[in-house]
Protein backbone atom coordinates (compact mmCIF):
# COMPACT_ATOMS: atom_id res chain seq x y z
CA UNK A 1 0.00 0.00 0.00
CA UNK A 2 1.34 3.35 -0.81
CA UNK A 3 2.40 5.28 2.07
CA UNK A 4 1.04 9.10 1.94
CA UNK A 5 3.61 11.81 1.76
CA UNK A 6 4.28 14.48 3.97
CA UNK A 7 3.57 18.01 2.72
CA UNK A 8 6.63 19.96 3.31
CA UNK A 9 4.38 22.96 3.36
CA UNK A 10 2.32 21.76 6.32
CA UNK A 11 5.60 20.90 8.34
CA UNK A 12 6.90 24.01 11.11
CA UNK A 13 11.07 23.86 9.11
CA UNK A 14 9.12 25.17 5.71
CA UNK A 15 6.88 27.92 7.68
CA UNK A 16 10.45 29.06 9.57
CA UNK A 17 12.14 28.98 6.36
CA UNK A 18 9.86 31.31 4.53
CA UNK A 19 10.37 33.56 7.39
CA UNK A 20 13.95 33.23 6.88
CA UNK A 21 13.90 34.27 3.33
CA UNK A 22 12.00 37.39 3.82
CA UNK A 23 14.46 38.33 6.72
CA UNK A 24 17.40 38.07 4.47
CA UNK A 25 15.48 40.99 2.21
CA UNK A 26 18.64 43.23 0.85
CA UNK A 27 21.15 41.19 2.23
CA UNK A 28 23.81 39.93 -0.44
CA UNK A 29 25.78 36.90 -0.47
CA UNK A 30 28.79 39.74 -0.36
CA UNK A 31 27.44 40.96 3.00
CA UNK A 32 27.62 37.54 4.15
CA UNK A 33 31.02 36.49 3.14
CA UNK A 34 32.27 39.88 4.29
CA UNK A 35 30.25 39.82 7.79
CA UNK A 36 30.86 36.17 8.49
CA UNK A 37 34.22 35.44 9.97
CA UNK A 38 35.45 31.90 9.13
CA UNK A 39 32.23 31.65 6.61
CA UNK A 40 34.20 29.98 4.48
CA UNK A 41 35.98 27.08 6.74
CA UNK A 42 32.16 26.54 8.00
CA UNK A 43 30.67 25.73 4.68
CA UNK A 44 33.27 23.74 3.34
CA UNK A 45 32.76 19.68 3.14
CA UNK A 46 34.63 17.31 1.77
CA UNK A 47 34.29 13.49 0.97
CA UNK A 48 35.75 10.80 -1.57
CA UNK A 49 38.11 13.33 -2.76
CA UNK A 50 35.05 15.40 -3.28
CA UNK A 51 35.36 19.30 -1.86
CA UNK A 52 31.85 21.26 -1.86
CA UNK A 53 32.19 24.72 -0.84
CA UNK A 54 29.52 26.54 -0.24
CA UNK A 55 30.26 29.87 1.08
CA UNK A 56 28.86 31.93 -2.16
CA UNK A 57 25.15 30.34 -1.20
CA UNK A 58 23.10 33.00 0.08
CA UNK A 59 22.62 31.56 3.37
CA UNK A 60 22.81 32.17 7.01
CA UNK A 61 24.05 29.80 9.56
CA UNK A 62 20.36 29.74 10.69
CA UNK A 63 18.87 28.69 7.52
CA UNK A 64 21.33 25.77 7.18
CA UNK A 65 19.91 24.80 10.62
CA UNK A 66 16.61 25.01 9.58
CA UNK A 67 17.01 23.02 6.44
CA UNK A 68 18.33 20.09 8.12
CA UNK A 69 15.46 20.43 10.25
CA UNK A 70 13.12 20.42 7.29
CA UNK A 71 14.75 17.10 6.08
CA UNK A 72 13.92 15.47 9.39
CA UNK A 73 10.35 16.77 9.41
CA UNK A 74 10.04 15.34 5.72
CA UNK A 75 10.95 12.23 6.64
CA UNK A 76 14.41 12.07 4.23
CA UNK A 77 16.85 9.93 6.37
CA UNK A 78 13.55 7.35 6.89
CA UNK A 79 13.51 7.32 2.78
CA UNK A 80 17.08 7.31 2.63
CA UNK A 81 17.13 4.24 4.93
CA UNK A 82 14.04 2.34 2.89
CA UNK A 83 16.17 3.27 -0.18
CA UNK A 84 19.17 1.63 0.67
CA UNK A 85 17.18 -1.77 2.31
CA UNK A 86 15.84 -2.09 -0.95
CA UNK A 87 11.80 -1.10 -0.04
CA UNK A 88 10.00 -0.06 -2.58
CA UNK A 89 9.93 3.56 -2.39
CA UNK A 90 9.45 3.71 -6.54
CA UNK A 91 5.52 3.09 -5.63
CA UNK A 92 4.47 3.81 -8.89
CA UNK A 93 5.86 0.74 -10.66
CA UNK A 94 6.58 -0.94 -7.02
CA UNK A 95 9.91 -1.48 -7.71
CA UNK A 96 12.56 -1.20 -5.01
CA UNK A 97 15.67 1.73 -6.07
CA UNK A 98 19.19 -0.42 -5.97
CA UNK A 99 21.42 1.93 -8.07
CA UNK A 100 23.54 1.80 -4.68
CA UNK A 101 23.58 -1.95 -5.06
CA UNK A 102 25.54 -1.75 -8.26
CA UNK A 103 28.83 -0.54 -6.64
CA UNK A 104 28.78 -2.52 -3.13
CA UNK A 105 32.09 -4.74 -2.65
CA UNK A 106 31.51 -8.20 -3.41
CA UNK A 107 31.27 -10.02 0.17
CA UNK A 108 28.61 -7.12 0.93
CA UNK A 109 25.30 -9.19 0.78
CA UNK A 110 21.91 -7.45 0.35
CA UNK A 111 19.30 -9.53 -0.10
CA UNK A 112 15.88 -8.27 -1.51
CA UNK A 113 13.13 -9.80 -2.31
CA UNK A 114 14.69 -13.18 -1.25
CA UNK A 115 17.57 -12.67 -3.77
CA UNK A 116 21.05 -12.15 -2.92
CA UNK A 117 21.46 -8.92 -5.84
CA UNK A 118 24.46 -8.32 -4.45
CA UNK A 119 25.88 -11.47 -5.84
CA UNK A 120 23.92 -11.15 -9.31
CA UNK A 121 25.63 -7.99 -10.07
CA UNK A 122 28.81 -9.20 -9.27
CA UNK A 123 27.82 -12.15 -11.23
CA UNK A 124 27.15 -9.87 -14.51
CA UNK A 125 30.34 -7.16 -13.96
CA UNK A 126 32.34 -10.78 -13.97
CA UNK A 127 31.09 -11.54 -17.11
CA UNK A 128 31.61 -8.00 -18.20
CA UNK A 129 35.08 -8.11 -17.24
CA UNK A 130 35.62 -11.24 -19.40
CA UNK A 131 34.28 -9.72 -22.45
CA UNK A 132 36.16 -6.52 -22.07
CA UNK A 133 39.68 -8.11 -21.74
CA UNK A 134 38.99 -9.95 -24.95
CA UNK A 135 37.83 -7.04 -26.99
CA UNK A 136 41.07 -4.55 -25.27
CA UNK A 137 43.82 -7.28 -25.63
CA UNK A 138 42.75 -8.26 -28.96
CA UNK A 139 41.67 -12.04 -28.26
CA UNK A 140 37.94 -10.93 -29.62
CA UNK A 141 38.47 -11.04 -33.17
CA UNK A 142 35.72 -9.81 -35.70
CA UNK A 143 34.26 -12.36 -38.58
CA UNK A 144 37.38 -11.99 -40.37
CA UNK A 145 40.39 -12.53 -37.90
CA UNK A 146 40.33 -8.93 -37.09
CA UNK A 147 40.83 -7.18 -33.60
CA UNK A 148 38.41 -4.48 -32.30
CA UNK A 149 39.41 -1.22 -33.27
CA UNK A 150 35.85 0.65 -33.20
CA UNK A 151 33.23 0.73 -30.46
CA UNK A 152 29.90 1.58 -31.22
CA UNK A 153 27.03 1.92 -28.96
CA UNK A 154 23.46 2.22 -29.86
CA UNK A 155 21.08 2.96 -26.85
CA UNK A 156 19.47 6.24 -26.18
CA UNK A 157 18.62 8.37 -22.45
CA UNK A 158 20.21 6.80 -19.97
CA UNK A 159 21.53 3.92 -21.96
CA UNK A 160 23.87 6.75 -24.17
CA UNK A 161 23.95 10.06 -21.87
CA UNK A 162 25.91 8.09 -18.95
CA UNK A 163 28.54 6.12 -21.35
CA UNK A 164 28.97 9.04 -23.44
CA UNK A 165 29.43 11.38 -20.94
CA UNK A 166 31.86 8.87 -18.93
CA UNK A 167 33.95 7.62 -22.07
CA UNK A 168 34.55 11.70 -22.57
CA UNK A 169 35.10 12.05 -18.80
CA UNK A 170 37.85 9.31 -18.84
CA UNK A 171 39.42 9.45 -22.15
CA UNK A 172 43.03 10.42 -20.34
CA UNK A 173 42.52 6.47 -19.17
CA UNK A 174 40.88 5.20 -22.30
CA UNK A 175 42.55 2.10 -24.34
CA UNK A 176 43.80 4.66 -27.71
CA UNK A 177 44.00 1.69 -30.12
CA UNK A 178 39.91 1.71 -29.86
CA UNK A 179 37.79 4.23 -30.94
CA UNK A 180 34.21 5.22 -29.49
CA UNK A 181 30.96 6.28 -31.09
CA UNK A 182 27.60 6.90 -29.31
CA UNK A 183 24.12 6.82 -31.33
CA UNK A 184 20.90 8.24 -29.60
CA UNK A 185 19.24 9.64 -32.27
CA UNK A 186 16.64 7.80 -34.45
CA UNK A 187 17.55 10.47 -36.98
CA UNK A 188 19.41 8.45 -39.96
CA UNK A 189 22.17 10.93 -39.90
CA UNK A 190 23.31 10.09 -36.45
CA UNK A 191 23.80 6.25 -37.30
CA UNK A 192 25.46 6.92 -40.49
CA UNK A 193 28.31 9.19 -39.04
CA UNK A 194 29.32 6.30 -37.07
CA UNK A 195 29.13 3.79 -39.74
CA UNK A 196 31.18 6.06 -42.08
CA UNK A 197 34.07 6.32 -39.32
CA UNK A 198 34.43 2.48 -39.62
CA UNK A 199 35.18 -0.50 -41.04
CA UNK A 200 32.67 -3.43 -40.50
CA UNK A 201 35.58 -6.24 -39.84
CA UNK A 202 36.78 -4.68 -36.94
CA UNK A 203 33.69 -2.87 -35.33
CA UNK A 204 31.67 -4.05 -32.48
CA UNK A 205 28.44 -2.77 -31.92
CA UNK A 206 26.67 -2.58 -28.58
CA UNK A 207 23.24 -2.13 -28.34
CA UNK A 208 21.52 -1.00 -24.91
CA UNK A 209 17.88 -1.70 -24.59
CA UNK A 210 16.55 -3.70 -21.50
CA UNK A 211 13.48 -4.88 -23.27
CA UNK A 212 15.58 -4.91 -26.56
CA UNK A 213 12.11 -3.27 -27.95
CA UNK A 214 13.06 0.88 -28.07
CA UNK A 215 11.86 1.86 -30.80
CA UNK A 216 14.90 4.52 -31.56
CA UNK A 217 17.41 2.14 -30.27
CA UNK A 218 16.76 -1.28 -32.09
CA UNK A 219 15.45 1.19 -35.64
CA UNK A 220 19.60 2.40 -35.29
CA UNK A 221 20.61 -1.29 -34.40
CA UNK A 222 18.52 -2.94 -37.87
CA UNK A 223 20.32 0.00 -39.50
CA UNK A 224 23.88 -1.05 -38.31
CA UNK A 225 22.98 -5.01 -38.49
CA UNK A 226 22.28 -3.78 -42.33
CA UNK A 227 25.52 -2.11 -42.99
CA UNK A 228 27.56 -5.21 -41.46
CA UNK A 229 25.55 -7.98 -43.16
CA UNK A 230 26.21 -5.88 -46.38
CA UNK A 231 29.81 -5.97 -45.68
CA UNK A 232 30.37 -9.21 -44.22
CA UNK A 233 27.51 -11.42 -44.34
CA UNK A 234 24.91 -12.37 -42.35
CA UNK A 235 27.03 -15.45 -40.21
CA UNK A 236 29.29 -11.84 -38.86
CA UNK A 237 26.39 -10.41 -36.51
CA UNK A 238 27.32 -12.78 -33.69
CA UNK A 239 31.13 -11.82 -33.87
CA UNK A 240 30.15 -7.53 -34.27
CA UNK A 241 27.33 -7.22 -31.66
CA UNK A 242 26.95 -7.75 -28.12
CA UNK A 243 23.57 -7.07 -26.35
CA UNK A 244 22.78 -5.00 -22.76
CA UNK A 245 19.37 -6.24 -22.57
CA UNK A 246 16.95 -8.75 -20.92
CA UNK A 247 15.46 -9.77 -22.95
CA UNK A 248 17.37 -13.36 -24.42
CA UNK A 249 14.89 -14.60 -27.22
CA UNK A 250 15.13 -10.74 -28.97
CA UNK A 251 18.36 -10.99 -29.00
CA UNK A 252 18.86 -14.29 -30.19
CA UNK A 253 16.39 -13.77 -33.13
CA UNK A 254 18.96 -10.69 -33.70
CA UNK A 255 21.45 -12.91 -34.28
CA UNK A 256 23.37 -12.01 -31.28
CA UNK A 257 24.86 -15.16 -28.93
CA UNK A 258 23.28 -14.88 -25.69
CA UNK A 259 26.77 -15.03 -23.88
CA UNK A 260 27.18 -11.79 -25.60
CA UNK A 261 24.31 -10.42 -23.70
CA UNK A 262 24.55 -8.43 -20.52
CA UNK A 263 21.56 -7.98 -18.57
CA UNK A 264 20.80 -5.45 -14.79
CA UNK A 265 17.35 -5.19 -12.90
CA UNK A 266 13.78 -3.48 -13.38
CA UNK A 267 15.40 -1.52 -9.90
CA UNK A 268 17.86 -0.16 -11.71
CA UNK A 269 16.31 3.49 -13.87
CA UNK A 270 17.85 4.05 -17.17
CA UNK A 271 19.13 7.21 -15.62
CA UNK A 272 21.14 5.61 -12.86
CA UNK A 273 22.22 2.45 -14.98
CA UNK A 274 26.14 3.68 -16.20
CA UNK A 275 27.45 1.62 -13.60
CA UNK A 276 25.12 -1.33 -14.39
CA UNK A 277 25.69 -3.46 -17.67
CA UNK A 278 25.17 0.08 -19.74
CA UNK A 279 28.49 0.50 -18.58
CA UNK A 280 30.04 -2.03 -20.86
CA UNK A 281 31.71 0.51 -23.43
CA UNK A 282 33.48 2.18 -20.72
CA UNK A 283 34.53 -1.13 -19.13
CA UNK A 284 35.89 -1.41 -22.57
CA UNK A 285 37.74 1.78 -22.46
CA UNK A 286 38.74 2.13 -19.72
CA UNK A 287 39.62 -1.61 -18.41
CA UNK A 288 37.87 -3.68 -15.97
CA UNK A 289 40.19 -2.17 -12.65
CA UNK A 290 39.73 1.50 -14.22
CA UNK A 291 36.27 0.48 -14.00
CA UNK A 292 36.51 -1.03 -10.63
CA UNK A 293 38.31 2.27 -9.81
CA UNK A 294 34.98 3.94 -10.55
CA UNK A 295 32.41 1.83 -8.61
CA UNK A 296 35.03 2.15 -5.58
CA UNK A 297 34.59 6.49 -5.94
CA UNK A 298 30.50 5.89 -6.32
CA UNK A 299 30.42 3.62 -3.28
CA UNK A 300 32.57 5.55 -1.39
CA UNK A 301 29.94 8.68 -1.43
CA UNK A 302 27.21 6.35 -1.17
CA UNK A 303 29.06 5.45 2.31
CA UNK A 304 29.15 8.85 3.13
CA UNK A 305 25.69 9.65 2.66
CA UNK A 306 24.50 6.97 4.28
CA UNK A 307 26.63 7.71 7.57
CA UNK A 308 27.57 10.77 7.63
CA UNK A 309 25.82 13.21 9.72
CA UNK A 310 23.67 15.54 8.07
CA UNK A 311 25.26 18.88 8.68
CA UNK A 312 28.58 17.21 7.43
CA UNK A 313 27.15 15.17 4.58
CA UNK A 314 27.88 16.63 1.11
CA UNK A 315 24.60 15.11 -0.72
CA UNK A 316 22.79 16.23 1.86
CA UNK A 317 23.45 19.65 2.39
CA UNK A 318 23.75 20.18 -1.60
CA UNK A 319 20.15 18.84 -2.07
CA UNK A 320 18.90 20.52 0.75
CA UNK A 321 20.69 24.16 -0.58
CA UNK A 322 18.73 22.93 -4.23
CA UNK A 323 15.30 23.68 -2.62
CA UNK A 324 16.45 26.37 -0.84
CA UNK A 325 17.23 27.93 -3.92
CA UNK A 326 14.09 26.78 -6.03
CA UNK A 327 11.31 26.98 -3.04
CA UNK A 328 12.38 30.10 -1.29
CA UNK A 329 14.49 31.98 -2.99
CA UNK A 330 12.37 31.87 -6.23
CA UNK A 331 15.58 30.97 -8.37
CA UNK A 332 14.17 27.82 -10.80
CA UNK A 333 16.96 26.95 -12.53
CA UNK A 334 20.79 25.76 -11.85
CA UNK A 335 23.97 26.10 -14.05
CA UNK A 336 26.75 23.51 -13.87
CA UNK A 337 29.53 25.03 -15.33
CA UNK A 338 32.33 22.41 -15.07
CA UNK A 339 36.17 23.58 -16.05
CA UNK A 340 36.99 20.94 -17.54
CA UNK A 341 36.45 19.82 -21.29
CA UNK A 342 36.77 16.41 -20.40
CA UNK A 343 33.33 17.18 -18.38
CA UNK A 344 31.75 18.90 -21.62
CA UNK A 345 28.91 16.24 -21.34
CA UNK A 346 28.58 16.19 -18.00
CA UNK A 347 25.85 18.89 -18.01
CA UNK A 348 23.44 16.72 -20.51
CA UNK A 349 24.03 14.22 -18.03
CA UNK A 350 22.80 15.52 -15.51
CA UNK A 351 19.60 17.38 -17.23
CA UNK A 352 18.68 13.89 -17.37
CA UNK A 353 19.08 12.64 -14.07
CA UNK A 354 17.35 15.82 -12.46
CA UNK A 355 14.65 16.32 -14.26
CA UNK A 356 13.40 13.24 -15.35
CA UNK A 357 13.38 12.55 -11.76
CA UNK A 358 12.00 15.47 -9.85
CA UNK A 359 9.97 17.08 -12.89
CA UNK A 360 7.04 16.00 -10.70
CA UNK A 361 3.60 17.89 -10.23
CA UNK A 362 2.12 14.81 -7.92
CA UNK A 363 3.36 13.46 -4.52
CA UNK A 364 4.18 9.96 -4.61
CA UNK A 365 0.40 8.94 -3.41
CA UNK A 366 -0.80 10.86 -5.96
CA UNK A 367 -1.56 14.13 -3.99
CA UNK A 368 -0.87 17.34 -6.18
CA UNK A 369 1.89 19.30 -5.01
CA UNK A 370 1.28 23.23 -3.74
CA UNK A 371 4.90 24.42 -3.99
CA UNK A 372 7.61 24.21 -7.00
CA UNK A 373 9.71 20.58 -7.81
CA UNK A 374 12.35 19.91 -10.38
CA UNK A 375 14.51 23.07 -10.80
CA UNK A 376 15.68 23.23 -14.79
CA UNK A 377 18.96 22.30 -15.14
CA UNK A 378 21.39 22.81 -17.83
CA UNK A 379 25.22 24.14 -18.86
CA UNK A 380 28.36 23.91 -20.59
CA UNK A 381 32.13 24.05 -20.32
CA UNK A 382 33.29 27.17 -18.78
CA UNK A 383 35.33 29.62 -20.56
CA UNK A 384 33.85 28.72 -23.41
CA UNK A 385 30.18 29.52 -21.71
CA UNK A 386 31.96 32.86 -20.44
CA UNK A 387 31.92 33.91 -24.10
CA UNK A 388 28.42 33.11 -24.94
CA UNK A 389 25.47 32.61 -21.78
CA UNK A 390 27.62 34.21 -18.68
CA UNK A 391 26.55 37.64 -20.02
CA UNK A 392 23.35 36.06 -18.68
CA UNK A 393 24.15 35.12 -15.79
CA UNK A 394 25.34 38.27 -14.47
CA UNK A 395 23.61 40.67 -15.96
CA UNK A 396 19.93 38.78 -16.51
CA UNK A 397 16.96 39.50 -14.91
CA UNK A 398 16.32 36.37 -13.58
CA UNK A 399 19.31 34.92 -10.81
CA UNK A 400 20.67 31.22 -11.80
CA UNK A 401 22.08 29.49 -9.31
CA UNK A 402 25.33 27.82 -10.36
CA UNK A 403 27.54 24.76 -9.95
CA UNK A 404 31.17 25.64 -11.03
CA UNK A 405 33.06 22.29 -11.26
CA UNK A 406 37.33 22.91 -10.95
CA UNK A 407 39.53 19.30 -11.78
CA UNK A 408 42.97 20.57 -9.93
CA UNK A 409 45.08 18.82 -11.38
CA UNK A 410 45.17 18.71 -15.41
CA UNK A 411 45.35 15.07 -17.08
CA UNK A 412 47.22 16.82 -20.14
CA UNK A 413 49.36 19.76 -18.65
CA UNK A 414 50.22 21.87 -21.17
CA UNK A 415 52.67 25.05 -19.66
CA UNK A 416 50.28 27.04 -17.28
CA UNK A 417 47.25 26.34 -19.07
CA UNK A 418 45.33 24.61 -16.36
CA UNK A 419 46.15 27.67 -13.38
CA UNK A 420 44.61 30.18 -16.17
CA UNK A 421 41.35 28.13 -16.67
CA UNK A 422 40.83 27.87 -12.58
CA UNK A 423 41.54 31.67 -12.46
CA UNK A 424 39.06 31.66 -15.04
CA UNK A 425 36.93 29.52 -12.48
CA UNK A 426 37.47 31.41 -9.46
CA UNK A 427 36.69 34.78 -11.11
CA UNK A 428 33.43 34.05 -11.99
CA UNK A 429 32.36 32.59 -8.24
CA UNK A 430 33.57 35.54 -6.99
CA UNK A 431 31.82 37.87 -9.73
CA UNK A 432 28.70 35.98 -9.65
CA UNK A 433 28.13 35.82 -5.91
CA UNK A 434 29.52 39.15 -5.19
CA UNK A 435 28.97 41.24 -8.07
CA UNK A 436 30.76 44.72 -8.90
CA UNK A 437 29.14 47.83 -7.50
CA UNK A 438 28.41 51.36 -9.15
CA UNK A 439 30.77 53.01 -6.71
CA UNK A 440 33.77 50.22 -7.09
CA UNK A 441 32.98 50.38 -11.30
CA UNK A 442 33.46 54.31 -10.96
CA UNK A 443 36.54 54.38 -9.09
CA UNK A 444 38.38 52.39 -12.29
CA UNK A 445 37.87 55.60 -13.92
CA UNK A 446 35.03 54.40 -15.91
CA UNK A 447 32.90 57.52 -17.65
CA UNK A 448 29.74 58.18 -15.47
CA UNK A 449 27.56 57.25 -18.49
CA UNK A 450 29.46 53.61 -18.94
CA UNK A 451 28.88 52.75 -14.91
CA UNK A 452 25.78 51.24 -15.18
CA UNK A 453 26.41 49.32 -17.83
CA UNK A 454 29.35 47.62 -16.27
CA UNK A 455 27.58 47.67 -12.69
CA UNK A 456 27.53 43.57 -11.98
CA UNK A 457 24.57 42.60 -9.83
CA UNK A 458 26.04 39.51 -8.14
CA UNK A 459 23.87 37.87 -5.37
CA UNK A 460 24.08 34.61 -7.78
CA UNK A 461 23.98 31.61 -4.90
CA UNK A 462 27.39 29.47 -6.57
CA UNK A 463 28.82 26.52 -5.10
CA UNK A 464 32.24 26.01 -5.92
CA UNK A 465 32.90 21.65 -6.37
CA UNK A 466 36.31 20.84 -6.60
CA UNK A 467 38.15 17.88 -7.14
CA UNK A 468 42.05 16.90 -7.21
CA UNK A 469 42.25 15.07 -10.05
CA UNK A 470 39.33 13.87 -13.11
CA UNK A 471 39.63 9.92 -12.45
CA UNK A 472 37.55 6.68 -12.58
CA UNK A 473 37.46 6.83 -8.91
CA UNK A 474 36.64 10.55 -8.74
CA UNK A 475 34.32 10.37 -11.41
CA UNK A 476 32.08 7.54 -9.62
CA UNK A 477 31.94 9.99 -6.52
CA UNK A 478 30.82 12.92 -8.39
CA UNK A 479 27.87 11.43 -10.15
CA UNK A 480 26.64 9.60 -6.76
CA UNK A 481 27.12 13.12 -4.65
CA UNK A 482 24.34 14.49 -7.73
CA UNK A 483 22.46 11.48 -7.49
CA UNK A 484 21.91 11.68 -3.86
CA UNK A 485 21.30 15.53 -3.65
CA UNK A 486 18.41 14.44 -6.67
CA UNK A 487 17.11 12.10 -3.81
CA UNK A 488 17.07 14.38 -1.24
CA UNK A 489 15.42 16.71 -3.04
CA UNK A 490 12.89 14.78 -4.34
CA UNK A 491 12.20 13.19 -0.88
CA UNK A 492 11.54 16.90 0.68
CA UNK A 493 9.60 17.42 -1.88
CA UNK A 494 7.29 14.05 -1.41
CA UNK A 495 7.62 12.94 -4.96
CA UNK A 496 8.44 9.43 -6.56
CA UNK A 497 12.21 10.51 -8.55
CA UNK A 498 12.25 6.82 -9.93
CA UNK A 499 9.26 6.84 -12.29
CA UNK A 500 9.50 8.44 -15.94
CA UNK A 501 5.37 8.46 -16.89
CA UNK A 502 6.38 12.13 -18.62
CA UNK A 503 8.31 9.73 -21.12
CA UNK A 504 5.96 7.62 -22.13
CA UNK A 505 2.98 9.18 -23.82
CA UNK A 506 4.74 11.28 -26.58
CA UNK A 507 6.51 7.79 -27.11
CA UNK A 508 3.01 6.36 -27.43
CA UNK A 509 1.61 8.81 -29.51
CA UNK A 510 4.49 8.99 -31.91
CA UNK A 511 3.66 5.01 -32.91
CA UNK A 512 0.45 6.18 -34.04
CA UNK A 513 1.48 9.23 -36.42
CA UNK A 514 4.38 7.12 -37.41
CA UNK A 515 1.59 4.85 -38.81
CA UNK A 516 -0.11 7.41 -40.35
CA UNK A 517 3.37 9.01 -42.17
CA UNK A 518 4.16 5.74 -43.42
CA UNK A 519 0.39 5.26 -44.78
CA UNK A 520 -0.46 2.45 -42.47
CA UNK A 521 -2.76 3.53 -40.63
CA UNK A 522 -4.53 6.56 -40.22
CA UNK A 523 -4.66 7.67 -36.13
CA UNK A 524 -5.83 11.23 -36.15
CA UNK A 525 -4.36 13.36 -33.14
CA UNK A 526 -5.63 17.24 -33.06
CA UNK A 527 -6.43 19.97 -36.11
CA UNK A 528 -3.02 20.93 -35.64
CA UNK A 529 -0.76 17.59 -35.90
CA UNK A 530 -3.12 17.15 -38.89
CA UNK A 531 -2.12 19.93 -40.08
CA UNK A 532 1.57 19.38 -39.41
CA UNK A 533 1.37 15.61 -40.72
CA UNK A 534 0.05 17.43 -44.09
CA UNK A 535 2.37 19.62 -44.67
CA UNK A 536 5.59 16.72 -43.97
CA UNK A 537 4.26 15.15 -46.29
CA UNK A 538 3.88 17.81 -48.85
CA UNK A 539 7.31 18.51 -48.00
CA UNK A 540 9.03 15.16 -47.91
Amino acid sequence: MTTKAIDPTSVPAWQALSEAAVALGGITIRQLIDDEPGRADRTSLSAARVHLDFSRQRVTPAVVADLLQLAEETGVFDRRAQMLDGVHINTTEDRAVLHTALRRPRADSLIVDGVDVTAEVHGVLDRMAGFADAVRSGRWKGATGSPISSVINIGIGGSDLGPAMANLALEAFADTEIAFHFVSNVDPSDINLALRRCDPASTLVIVASKTFTTLETMTNAQAARAWLVAGLGESAVDRHFAALSTNEEAVRAFGIDPQNMFGFWDWVGGRYSMDSAIGLSTMIAVGPDGFSQMLDGFHAMDQHFATSPPEANLPVVMGLLEVWNRNFLGIPTTAVLPYSQYLARFPAYLQQLTMESNGKSVRWDGTPVSYATGGIYWGEPGTNGQHSFYQLLHQGTDPVACDIVVVARSESPHGDQQDMLVANALAQAAVLSRGRTAEEVAADGTPAALVPHKVMPGNRPTSMIMIDRLDPFTLGALIALYEHSVFVQGAVWGIDSFDQWGVELGKKVALGILADLTGHDSHPVDPSTDASIALYRRLR
